[in-house]
């Protein structure tokens, strides 16, 4: 059945408002929930695992899009496509509860953008995040997935129009970074990638090589981590790709290394049971405070033996002190020419 279809038999267009989808993470009144969410066991500012919240703000998308689909393909299914944007506003910590407020902003042919505002409540209660999630929906009718059209929403208030708007923005800003990607250097682009590789050639250099700021690690995928028959949790990878990436982070400055935007996470290919999983974390480039480090994760089928990119992440992290007050990072340096296009990427998406 098609949007079309299911419009003209008496289905009436939703608002944005009417896809609201309200989760809570009730620390204050579980304390074994708020300890699995712990990140040390001491007192500190932003006491909390960001990788659990990428967890769980990757299950509110799913939940919000998939109640929308539902309503018009019952045994349909959503994906995730991308996390478009995260960005932190104030620490979170596991004494107060997390609210996560979510809506659709978007709805094209089969694709939706998921809002999530999350929040604490309690004293000093505030806003901690904004988040947008890419879902697709899909159906698995015959066993092969395709994706399904949807009927799109109507934006009847202003801030609705406003939301959409700059959900269009952001995918043309989407599009525009990936066309600026293959582009060559500009000159000033070259001629600060120049100066970098000629700094090294001093004898007495002492910086910080790109190459020397990678971790890597492996693992098997299993039924506990899958989300759907056969196919694994896109949060539990994702989660697991953001913590090799803080400890890349840290390999940087003996200060803090804290999230405070995910620049974007891309979902290539799916994750199969049984299949085996590169995670790779690298350092690609620092700011005056910040540190941006990519994390891709492949896929190694056990049958076939063919391999995939399922994921590619860009997150970037401010250095901060005890009390979260900035602090300098080193400059790092790139040495091969992938080096030099990793750095450059996030150059241009630089948030120092």
């Amino acid at each position: 059945m098609t949007a079309h279809d299911n419009t003209a038999t008496g289905y009436e267009l939703l608002t944005p408002h009417d896809t609201r989808y309200l989760f809570v993470l009730p620390f204050s009144t579980d304390p074994d929930l708020a300890r699995r969410f712990l990140a040390r066991d001491c007192e500190m500012v932003g006491n909390i695992r960001f990788g659990k919240l990428l967890e769980t703000l990757d299950k509110v998308a799913e939940n919000t899009a998939l109640a929308y689909v539902h309503r018009f393909y019952p045994e349909a299914r959503v994906v995730t496509a991308a996390v478009d944007s995260i960005v932190l506003r104030n620490p979170a910590d596991t004494r107060h509860d997390l609210v996560f407020s979510a809506q659709l902003n978007h709805v094209g042919k089969s694709s939706m953008e998921v809002g999530i505002r999350v929040e604490c409540l309690g004293a000093g209660s505030s806003h901690l995040a904004t988040c947008y999630f890419t879902m697709v929906a899909r159906s698995t009718d015959s066993g092969e997935a395709r994706s399904l059209v949807l009927p799109p929403l109507k934006y009847e208030q202003e801030v609705d129009v406003k939301r959409y708007r700059k959900a269009e923005q952001r995918r043309q800003t989407y599009r525009d970074g990936l066309a600026k990607a293959e582009e060559m250097p500009s000159l000033d682009e070259y001629l600060f990638l120049k100066k970098l590789h000629k700094e090294q050639e001093a004898e007495d250099f002492c910086g910080l090589r790109a190459r020397d700021l990678v971790l890597e690690s492996t693992c098997r995928a299993y039924p506990e981590q899958e989300n759907v028959p056969k196919t694994i949790f896109g949060g539990y990878l994702i989660r697991k790709a953001y913590e090799l990436a803080a400890l890349a982070a840290e390999m940087v400055t003996p200060c803090r290394p804290v999230p405070s935007r995910v620049n974007r996470i891309n979902f290539n290919q799916p994750v199969l049971l049984g299949d085996q999983l590169q995670f790779t974390a690298r350092v690609v480039y620092t700011g005056k405070t910040t540190i941006t480090v990519q994390s891709d994760i492949e896929r190694f089928s056990r049958s076939g033996g063919d391999k995939a990119l399922s994921n590619s992440c860009l997150f970037t992290f401010s250095n901060v002190d005890e009390d979260m007050q900035p602090q300098p990072v080193p400059f790092i340096y790139p040495v091969t020419y992938a080096e030099d296009a990793r750095l450059l990427n996030a150059y241009r998406q630089r948030v120092d």
